[in-house]
């Protein structure tokens, strides 16, 4: 069957929970793109292959080989194959690439490295392609945060990543309103705002959040106060957490906020109540010009 496009590549971002793809042409314009629920979390290693080729089989004809340059948790230990870490400083943008086991001679599939540091202990994997998305389009020096389930702060300096930190954040959310005597008193939909910064203002005040964390349940408990107002108020004490201990990254600097757009919204509200600066880029961009830095990276050694 003759394809319905003929790109020159093909980016791909691979998550945990979803994969992302686009047909890139000779100039590395975008000629299309497609998304899959099909998960690194859930795949076995013999998985991968044919969950990509449901996706992009479209653009695969008979004859030609298609290079494919994954970055994300495709790279991970229970991914499709392991890719190695690189210890930062370094620049990132995909100098070392795995190739992944194939059997469809129409695919070359190269999975970018992840980074890693020796002090503090941390690794990353996805985000570095975000971050090189960033220099090529911005410039080698800024501060990153990407808020998430681990939320990642980054420096980087003349094109360079020094130093990252890695807050889980967003899983002790999960955790605590799923698996913790909190969950009695936060299992509401809705948001509210006020809640939120109050509980922003409490962890500013005062960073031992161990102390203040139980006092949602108390409050619930003898004032009657609102699964809303308790889920809010606990995501503001645990950003605001977060937010007064990277405080060495982002104090005297402006923060650029890199991911979902409700989310940064959070993070953009407790720099600003900290007296921090901030501004948003958009993350699909950033990982699709991160993605064609790396293409271009891998031209050179191909």
């Amino acid at each position: 069957m003759m394809p319905d496009i003929f790109p020159a590549w093909i980016a791909l971002d691979w998550g945990t929970s979803n994969l992302r793809a686009w047909a890139m042409d000779d100039d590395n314009g975008v000629l299309a793109e497609t998304e899959s629920p099909d998960g690194m979390g859930t795949l076995a290693p013999e998985a991968f292959e044919p969950a990509l080729l449901k996706a992009i089989s479209g653009w695969l004809g008979a004859g030609r080989r298609v290079p494919v340059i994954a970055c994300g948790m495709v790279g991970a230990r229970q991914g499709w194959i392991e890719a190695p870490y690189i210890s930062v400083p370094v620049t990132p943008g995909g100098d070392s690439f795995t190739l992944a086991p194939t059997t469809d001679p129409r695919i070359a599939v190269m999975i970018i490295a992840g980074l890693s540091q020796a002090e503090p202990a941390d690794v990353m994997r996805g985000e570095e392609t975000q971050v090189a998305g960033f220099a090529a389009e911005n410039g080698g020096d800024g501060v990153l945060c990407l808020p998430g389930t681990h939320s990642k702060w980054v420096r980087l300096d003349k094109g360079v990543i020094t130093r990252f930190n890695t807050m889980m954040t967003g899983e002790v959310f999960a955790m605590l309103t799923t698996h913790s005597v909190l969950r009695h008193s936060v299992a509401g939909e809705g948001w509210d705002e006020a809640a939120f910064a109050r509980g922003v203002s409490e962890s500013l005040a005062n960073p031992t959040l161990l102390a203040q964390l139980f006092s949602i349940r108390a409050e619930q408990l003898l004032t009657g106060q609102t699964a809303v107002a308790a889920k809010s108020r606990l995501s503001g004490l645990l950003i605001g957490a977060e937010v007064a201990g990277t405080r060495d990254y982002w104090q005297g600097r402006t923060t650029v906020l890199i991911g979902a757009s409700r989310l940064v919204r959070l993070y953009e509200t407790a720099l600003d109540m900290a007296g921090g600066q901030s501004q948003i880029a958009d993350g699909g961009s950033l990982t699709l010009s991160g993605l064609v830095s790396a293409y271009e990276r891998w031209k050179v050694t191909a």
